[in-house]
């Protein structure tokens, strides 16, 4: 594939928390340049992005980040809290604990209420692939396709591990086809974004992969 096609996949992030607004500007300026599908940075920089990037590329947030076990009356909050400092996109983390537990029909309940306050925006589930059974997974895959959100993503990128080819290949197995994946965390190459693609990801978080771009002259 050639960088720009890659490039049009990609949520170029940056979720330092120590980030400061030139970094944050930075990203927002090469996602505009290389066509990124979006930018994703911390809440607390979402009003000041989206004024600066003025339309030219989408901004996404995280709510719930990075443990999951935030209340879902907060999450909402924090989603509607983002939608109308301008964010576009929205990446909530699911309460695993929830999961650990059973208790699948909260943690669809809780989806479903952020993507309420998502007011129409895309929302992204982060279900942090590396702490699940395979059984988790796969019921996961069940209950973010009932619940009116976009998309499943693989992982934080703050926990043990990030995104595996063998999970993106199993959310896109089990995942109905309205419902899109998102591989995140640890995509450090062309070759592992062509691959991640290839298996059916139709988004990639990262931080790498426009700095590869540059390095390889685009």
């Amino acid at each position: 594939m050639e960088w720009r096609d890659i490039l049009s996949h990609v949520d170029h992030t940056l979720l330092n928390p120590a980030a400061r607004w030139e970094e944050i500007r930075r990203i927002v300026d090469e996602g505009i340049q290389y066509g990124c599908a979006s930018v994703c940075i911390p809440p607390a920089y979402v009003k000041q992005a989206a004024q600066y990037a003025a339309g030219r590329v989408p901004i996404c947030t995280v709510i719930g980040f990075p443990n999951g076990y935030s209340t879902a009356p907060i999450k909402a909050a924090e989603a509607s809290n983002a939608v109308g400092n301008g964010a576009q996109e929205i990446d909530m983390v699911a309460n695993l604990g929830w999961v650990k537990d059973g208790l699948y029909d909260q943690v669809e309940a809780e989806i479903r209420a952020v993507k309420n306050a998502c007011q129409g925006r895309v929302l992204k589930v982060i279900i942090e692939t590396c702490l699940l059974s395979q059984e988790e997974k796969v019921r996961l895959c069940q209950v973010v396709g009932e619940s009116g959100a976009d998309y499943i993503k693989t992982s934080t990128g703050f926990s043990t591990g990030g995104a595996t080819f063998d999970d993106v290949a199993l959310l896109r197995r089990h995942t109905p086809p309205h419902v899109l994946v998102k591989a995140a965390g640890g995509i450090s190459s062309k070759e592992d974004a062509e691959r991640f693609l290839a298996l059916g990801a139709d988004r990639l978080g990262t931080s790498r992969l426009v700095k590869l771009a540059k390095e390889a002259g685009l």
